[in-house]
């Protein structure tokens, strides 16, 4: 999502201008009191595990700067960060499920939901916006209670 800042900032030259900003899908979700504050906070955390995990191809280090061979196995750090993700995604019902594939797509690949929502098929019917979002929230609402030690 893009927008306009609400007042004027000055930019590199100091003259003042309004730009445009990038709003994420959950921050711009708990804006609209569509999530809760520790809905937020758990995918937010979600999203930093996704990225530490280097599951994201696109975002993934190119390899011959880092000195590292393709062989090579990936760190603890990276390894726990995609066990955590994993287990969070199966916590969910799995990849194919609705939250699971959701998760993934939506939080941590940073999909918008509109085109997620497209490219999904559930009982042969394709998802209209909305019921994608609804999926969003129960997900952050699963992996909020998660965190919190309710599931």
């Amino acid at each position: 999502m893009v927008e306009r800042f609400a007042r004027a900032i000055a930019d590199e030259h100091g003259v003042p201008s309004r730009p445009f900003r990038t709003v994420d899908i959950l921050a711009a979700m708990e804006r609209r009191g569509r999530i809760t504050a520790g809905m937020r906070a758990a995918g937010d955390d979600f999203r930093t595990l996704f990225q530490r995990a280097h599951l994201d191809p696109l975002h993934a280090a190119r390899l011959e700067r880092t000195g590292f061979s393709p062989t090579a196995a990936p760190g603890f750090r990276i390894e726990a960060a995609r066990e955590h993700v994993w287990r969070t995604i199966v916590a969910v019902g799995g990849l194919a499920s609705p939250a699971g594939s959701c998760l993934w797509h939506v939080v941590g690949l940073e999909e918008p939901v509109k085109a997620w929502a497209m490219a999904q098929e559930w009982r042969r019917r394709r998802l209209d916006q909305e019921t994608a979002a609804g999926i969003l929230i129960a997900a952050l609402g699963m992996i909020e209670a998660l965190q919190d030690g309710r599931l």
